[in-house]
């Protein structure tokens, strides 16, 4: 498909007609080309907000991690990374679609854009409820598979935690998105470039809320009806917020076929909190709660405008079902996605390009605010940045191929492909670091240490 665009501009002088300019241009790939400057300009400072974001969620995993509640609640640790997940599971999924919706229009109308707003909240408000509380589950059956006990008023204050803090961080977080995103439409900026400026509290606001929440409820966990009149609130609250969704028809097919991939995402970002759960109280993995929200934030974040980019530039482009011409592969080479000259490869280039300087920024700010509680030898600090930007690289690489997949099977790529990539980098995020932690260890004493995930040797 050849587009081209038609530029007409007419010069008046005095009420008459003094000049005519007029412009052609072609592109037979289809697509406007966006110069690489120009998603930089746009990129960067919502980066770097969300990485500050994602440093202060750190700093603050650093502190709560020696409150009681999270020492004698061994599964909350678990927990945290499939919350903070959430963000990307639901926030940014809601902010992927409120941006193709602006960028093609659909928000213009103020009646249209309320029943759009109004429609997508409520949807949120009931994934963060059930998500929540299949997280807690999730959280405590990996608690009993990796040998712990089971304290059905632990499990109580676990579940009623998770979905109160879920609920209120989707409130939160999802009006800031719709605030962003018609902003940026009525600013002329791509709403799918700055998403993640809301993203950058995301994390901070959802580990907060889990900690005061759950504290909260672990101080009064001898009150036999408070966790569960919490759960049944919500429940009776569900109701209600599915009537409301129900009058967006895309809103009705998310909430009938949805569930997959948010689900699937939970207990992909679970399987990252299990080694999580069993790193914290390892010495050797001294500064994991710290870099956990950074190394996981920053590659979700990222990969989360890649495929919101793709996505809007398939629904501006192409039919659902049908591939353009120019992305007709369904498995794109990792040389396709990083090194062609198609306008989502460039900013892929410029979201990788971001990945070193970005860590290494935020690296420094933890290492000034927390120099006894981190590893600082630059070896750790090599691996660290090799970690990120592998990450990144296969984040980038499987977002290619998923929105090309989903959108060859006629499924938004919005809803299906981002909770999919942000839970996967939860759990590379975290595994890669805890494999930085394990190589430092071994090229500093050249003793390979224990690992986390090795079972407790048995009573003798």
């Amino acid at each position: 498909m050849v587009v081209t665009r038609l530029s007409l501009e007419l010069r008046f002088q005095g009420g008459r007609l003094r000049g005519v300019r007029c412009e052609l241009a072609r592109w037979p790939r289809g697509a406007p080309p966006e110069p690489a400057a120009s998603i930089v300009g746009q990129v960067l400072v919502p980066v770097l907000l969300s990485g500050l974001g994602v440093v202060a969620a750190g700093l603050l995993m650093n502190r709560v991690q020696h409150w009681p509640v999270f020492t004698e609640m061994k599964d909350l640790l678990t927990l945290v990374p499939p919350l903070v997940g959430l963000k990307g599971n639901l926030e940014m999924t809601l902010a992927s679609r409120l941006s193709t919706a602006a960028n093609t229009g659909q928000i213009d109308d103020p009646r249209e854009q309320y029943r759009v707003v109004s429609s997508n909240l409520a949807l949120v408000q009931v994934q963060a409820a059930v998500v929540g509380l299949l997280a807690a589950v999730a959280a405590l059956l990996l608690g009993l598979a990796s040998g712990q006990g089971l304290d059905v008023v632990e499990a109580q204050v676990l579940c009623a935690s998770s979905v109160l803090t879920a609920s209120l961080a989707a409130c939160a977080l999802g009006t800031l998105m719709v605030c962003i995103v018609v902003g940026a439409r009525k600013l002329g900026v791509n709403p799918d470039n700055i998403a993640t400026i809301a993203a950058s509290l995301g994390d901070l606001i959802t580990l907060s809320l889990l900690a005061v929440v759950s504290s909260f409820f672990y101080r009064h966990r001898d009150s036999q009806y408070l966790t569960p009149l919490v759960c049944v609130g919500f429940a009776a609250l569900t109701p209600a917020c599915v009537l409301i969704a129900k009058q967006n028809p895309p809103v009705v097919r998310i909430l009938k076929f949805g569930w997959f991939p948010i689900v699937l995402a939970m207990l992909v970002s679970s399987l990252g909190g299990l080694i999580l759960n069993k790193t914290l109280s390892q010495p050797q993995f001294r500064g994991m709660a710290v870099f956990a929200p950074i190394m996981c934030g920053v590659g979700g974040n990222l990969v989360a405008i890649q495929t919101s980019r793709i996505s809007t530039h398939l629904h501006l482009w192409g039919t659902p079902g049908v591939l353009p011409l120019w992305m007709k592969k369904c498995w794109p080479s990792p040389c396709s996605t990083f090194c062609s000259s198609e306008i989502n490869a460039t900013s892929a280039r410029v979201l990788l390009v971001l990945v070193v300087p970005g860590h290494l920024a935020f690296f420094s700010i933890v290492s000034l605010l927390e120099s006894q509680s981190v590893p600082s030898e630059r070896t750790f600090v090599l691996l660290y940045l090799l970690a990120g930007l592998v990450q990144v690289t296969v984040l980038l690489h499987l977002a290619d191929v998923a929105v090309r997949l989903a959108w060859r099977r006629a499924l938004d790529p919005d809803d299906h492909c981002i909770p999919y990539l942000t839970g996967l980098g939860d759990l590379l995020g975290t595994g890669l670091l805890a494999l930085c932690f394990l190589a430092h260890g071994l090229l500093r004493t050249g003793v390979w240490p224990s690992s986390p995930l090795d079972p407790a040797p048995g009573p003798s």
